[in-house]
């Protein structure tokens, strides 16, 4: 995630911003990504050493804000400013973007759907989840790397590079308003805080909690959040991607969240798709016929767990090459824990 120097309260000025940005690429930015960034917004940016070397025929990028999953999403992906950190900013140099790997494109199939969502379903109703109390916290480490491309003003070539895979802890209390981040070499030195006076409330585990495990109503709510002209059906299947991606979310929801998925037209079963940690499973997966990006959801093939994320260009969008993993993540722990940044030990839940 990339951190902007400047203060969270400090107006922005996109007059000054408009005049030092090269022209943009097209959005790419998916709804559940677009939700995590409106959470944490930009926490790191990278230092002109730290870009990737140029060929002799490109012109050296500024600063890239390399922006990677959940304000200013229209051009996050493609974002480049030129600006200054503080003098006595903690702020850590990010690792070195590498290119991003490139997998064999797997045909979906709806010749399974159905049994597939019914067995993942059946595993998350028998999963029981931990429910945090007063004063505790959610707390998810994950493996994750995120795709950043960057755009040359003059020459319009484009390159499409990613994060190296690296940890990533969230700590989130019940209602929201408390957390806290630390994604080393991606923002300040000891993490950040996501205390938020007015949390997304359907990113939050006390709005899940009190919500009805009914299928085609969570399928209503995730319809009454499209907008914009962007594909309907995909920003439904993004919205509840964003849900289950980094929350502890209360097993019966959970099942009927992915029964509610089922139900949305386009969505395929994959047979093979490996999560950031190389865990090969089975994924829900829907393309956007928009972006060419098809988003998966991978789950283990024997326990049905849900194991992580990845996102796979299906055909060729902006110069993103078809098979280019342009996402990856995978879930470590989830559990809840009784303080900010304290990680579960011995007799603490997890899930």
């Amino acid at each position: 995630m990339i951190r902007n120097p400047r203060r969270r309260n400090e107006p922005l000025d996109h007059a000054e911003l408009a005049r030092l940005l090269p022209a943009p690429a097209d959005p790419r930015l998916a709804g559940d990504r677009q939700h995590l960034l409106e959470d944490h917004l930009m926490n790191e940016i990278h230092q002109p050493d730290h870009t990737p070397a140029p060929s002799p025929t490109r012109r050296p990028l500024r600063r890239a804000a390399l922006i990677a999953t959940p304000v200013a999403a229209a051009a996050a992906l493609a974002l480049v400013v030129s600006l200054g950190g503080s003098p006595d900013t903690t702020t850590v140099a990010a690792p070195r973007l590498v290119k991003a790997p490139v997998v064999q494109i797997e045909e979906g199939s709806t010749v399974q759907l159905a049994s597939t969502v019914h067995e993942i379903a059946a595993a998350a109703t028998a999963n029981a989840t931990p429910q945090p109390g007063p004063g505790q916290y959610i707390y998810i480490k994950s493996r994750v790397s995120f795709m950043a491309s960057s755009l040359n003003a003059d020459t319009k070539e484009s390159a499409t590079w990613v994060q190296p895979l690296h940890d990533r802890e969230v700590w989130k209390s019940p209602d929201g308003t408390k957390g806290w981040l630390d994604e080393p070499g991606y923002q300040d030195k000891g993490g950040i805080t996501l205390d938020n006076d007015d949390p997304r409330k359907q990113q939050t585990y006390k709005w899940l909690a009190a919500q009805p495990a009914d299928p085609d109503a969570l399928l209503k709510f995730a319809y009454s959040t499209v907008n914009g002209t962007r594909d309907r059906d995909q920003q439904a299947f993004n919205e509840i991607g964003s849900v289950i991606r980094e929350q502890l979310v209360p097993s019966g929801l959970a099942a009927a969240l992915y029964e509610a998925a089922g139900k949305i037209p386009g969505v395929v079963v994959v047979g093979h798709a490996q999560d950031a940690s190389g865990r090969d499973g089975i994924a829900l997966a829907r393309l956007d016929p928009q972006t060419g990006e098809r988003s998966e959801w991978i789950f283990d093939r024997e326990s049905h767990q849900y194991l992580g994320s990845r996102g796979v260009q299906i055909r060729e969008v902006n110069g993103v090459k078809p098979g280019t993993v342009v996402e990856r993540t995978a879930i470590v722990t989830r559990a809840v824990v009784d303080a900010k940044n304290q990680r579960p030990g011995a007799g603490q839940a997890t899930a």
